[in-house]
């Protein structure tokens, strides 16, 4: 999965609506008990069906695995079939590349490699850090008879991990709603999506101390999504969040980041792209509400922001 070097492993344990996958603990809540955030656990199939999308999305996308879409693409050039959920997710790649003046790309798996966040988890560089490849150069997605199609004209490593967890978090709810789910929370590491009339309270964790919250917010058919550059960090300042432009991992400006947005994998997107652009840009131009702490434990927030933001994070 892009997020995670661990789900290389592909392992998967799970306890009733709590379960492990693609290297972050899920939690999926459902029907109407009282316990919003974690629910009446899944019946056996639902929960099937649910690990079934996992790794089928884990398959295609990730760029720690060799045998799928991601993989292929990495080691062939050429026209490669896109994999049936990409067009949401390749358009919303696009918008943001554009709002971030390209310094948002699917194309920095490179970087990222060359910095040693790579399939072996190596976290050693292996030299400089190397610009993404520059979208229309590199790639063309064309539609066909039998949907999207990427042309290369190289190998290109995609790495989809600023919104490909919170994309999984929504594609998680369509199964859901297929079994007959229709109110549920899912939670995949802090990437949540609420859906049907019941609301539920979320606590925005501190960035550098789990066991504290920063903020609460309630939500109601909505996602939140947040981003940080210690939640991957190694070496001297090395993260996973990269300026495609430079390859570098940006400036850390500020601790952490969380959007409010209609689905997940658009909070989860902006949350990444706040670290590239300016937080009250993006937020209009997307219609989203944000928050975002700085290292001193300041706040800086959309005007509507709807919940609570602590000073300093001092609560527990």
């Amino acid at each position: 999965m892009p997020s995670s070097a661990e789900a290389a492993t592909g392992h998967q344990r799970y306890d009733g609506s709590v379960f492990e996958a693609i290297g972050t603990v899920w939690r999926i809540g459902a029907g109407a008990h009282t316990d919003a955030r974690l629910g009446d656990p899944l019946d056996a199939q639902t929960l099937a069906a649910v690990l079934a999308r996992i790794e089928q999305f884990d398959h295609d996308w990730s760029r720690f695995r060799d045998d799928g879409f991601v993989g292929r693409v990495a080691r062939e050039p050429g026209i490669h079939q896109l994999p049936a959920d990409a067009p949401p997710l390749f358009s919303l790649y696009r918008e943001l590349h554009a709002a971030t003046a390209g310094r948002l790309s699917p194309l920095v798996g490179r970087s990222l490699e060359q910095l040693g966040y790579d399939a072996e988890y190596r976290l050693r560089p292996a030299g400089e850090p190397v610009a993404a490849p520059q979208w229309d150069d590199a790639i063309a997605v064309r539609a066909s008879s039998t949907g999207l199609t990427l042309e290369t004209v190289a190998p290109v490593v995609l790495d989809v991990g600023a919104a490909g967890k919170g994309y999984l978090v929504d594609l998680v709810g369509e199964v859901l709603v297929a079994n007959g789910v229709t109110d549920s929370v899912v939670d995949a590491g802090g990437d949540a999506r609420v859906r049907g009339e019941r609301s539920t309270r979320v606590a925005l964790e501190h960035p550098a101390d789990a066991s504290k919250a920063v903020g609460l917010v309630e939500l109601r058919d909505a996602a939140i999504a947040a981003s940080a550059p210690n939640r991957r960090a190694w070496g001297d300042g090395l993260h996973h969040i990269i300026d495609a432009l430079s390859g570098h991992p940006v400036a850390e400006r500020a601790v952490a980041t969380w959007v409010i947005a209609p689905t997940a994998m658009l909070a989860d997107g902006i949350a990444t792209a706040m670290f590239l652009a300016d937080p009250e840009e993006l937020g209009a131009r997307f219609e989203v509400e944000w928050a975002m702490m700085g290292r001193d434990g300041s706040w800086r927030s959309s005007a509507q922001w709807p919940g609570e933001l602590f000073a300093k994070g001092e609560r527990t």
